[in-house]
């Protein structure tokens, strides 16, 4: 997005969506939201004419090299793996998602309907159901015509069904819309949510904008949650990173808005401030973060847990933020790779011990779009 962006009521479980939209390999293309209207995904090994381009070589587990993935790649938005160590990517802008595996060319594999992209809205979050093996479950936040919502459809690595809307009514903005989707080990949905550009929403534990929801495979409130309803924490203003260490502590990044980013300690029922407070403040009520940068060192979106470390991307940074985990909290942040890639969306630990990063370098209208990595980083080989 252009630098001038980069700041940026609940509903039950509802019927599908519509027919999946697909751009077929045979080098069809279409915008978001159209399409050939049919349920299949073609996984076939010949990518579209319009597909993302990947380097050769096969990946090992470990891992040692580092290599691009994929490049070509449209404002990709996040990532997620499937069993086989292959991955699936987002597409924010034109609603599609890429099938990307080390060493083969990528497939675009079609088109979400109902997808508006729009300012930092469009296709957002995946996430691959924990029992895949055997439910073959894949799981989108998109931002929709009146609000941000999150889909389920089932991917069986030839075909995908219909998407079915599981939770709607998040609201939606031109900036501030969340998007981060992942389970926890305790198998429920995490999914984060912004304050959609009012403040006021992430002090209302009945709004879901400001929030981190924490929800069955159905969409409903999942047992055990503090109030009692959807909401795991609240007092956000725009959460897009969530992961977790070995331990189960879970952390999570945030959006300041003109002083401080964070990394947070996500504990359940917790308030966080915004917008209140902003960074660290003491103040009685509100939990501090465990780290804060000013935003423009930072601007984070997606983080892992690697190495013992949080690896937190940045955007106006256009950094790598390695921030080692201690029995207590975190030590001191190490900037990494600053300027090499330029702006950083996401990063997902892959099963071949990698860090898989996504750039962010191109927007809506650059004369570049279109020309996004996915590349593949050993943790040890940086710092």
């Amino acid at each position: 997005m252009p630098p001038s962006r980069r700041r940026r009521s609940v509903t039950t479980v509802v019927a599908a969506a519509g027919a999946l939209a697909l751009a077929a390999c045979s080098g069809e293309t279409s915008g978001a939201g159209n399409g050939v209207t049919s349920p299949s995904m073609s996984t076939s090994s010949s990518a579209t004419s319009s597909s993302p381009t990947s380097s050769g070589g096969s990946s090992t587990t470990p891992d040692t090299r580092r290599s691009t993935v994929a490049s070509g790649l449209d404002v990709p938005w996040a990532v997620a793996f499937l069993p086989d160590g292959s991955a699936l990517v987002t597409l924010r802008d034109q609603a599609r998602l890429v099938h990307v595996r080390d060493g083969a060319a990528p497939v675009t594999l079609g088109t979400i309907p109902g997808v508006e992209p729009g300012g930092e809205g469009g296709l957002l979050g995946v996430a691959v159901s924990p029992d895949y093996a055997s439910d073959r479950r894949v799981f989108l936040y998109y931002t929709a015509a009146e609000d941000n919502r999150v889909v389920r459809l089932t991917f069986d690595g030839t075909r995908a069904s219909e998407p079915e809307a599981i939770l709607t009514g998040i609201p939606k903005a031109g900036n501030h819309n969340g998007g981060r989707l992942a389970f926890g080990s305790d198998g429920f949905l995490y999914v984060t949510t912004g304050d959609a550009g009012e403040s006021s929403r992430a002090q209302d534990r009945d709004d879901l904008g400001g929030k981190i929801l924490r929800i069955t495979q159905d969409g409903a409130a999942a047992p055990g949650n503090p109030f009692g309803n959807r909401v795991w924490t609240w007092g956000h203003r725009n959460v897009q990173g969530i992961a977790w260490a070995p331990d189960g502590r879970m952390f999570a990044s945030e959006f300041g808005q003109n002083t401080w980013d964070e990394l947070n300690l996500i504990e359940p029922g917790r308030n966080y401030g915004w917008p209140t407070v902003e960074g660290r403040a003491g103040r009685s009520g509100f939990t501090d973060p465990l780290a804060q940068w000013p935003t423009s060192d930072a601007s984070p979106s997606g983080i892992a847990v690697a190495d013992n470390a949080v690896w937190m991307t940045a955007l106006r940074g256009e950094s790598l933020w390695r921030i080692p985990l201690t029995a207590n909290g975190t030590g001191d942040p190490q900037r990494l790779l600053e300027g090499e890639l330029g702006r950083l969306r996401d990063a997902v630990l892959g099963p071949d011990g990698r860090l898989w990063v996504l750039t962010s370098n191109t927007f809506r209208g650059d004369p570049r779009e279109g020309d996004d990595k996915l590349v593949a980083i050993p943790p040890g080989s940086m710092g």
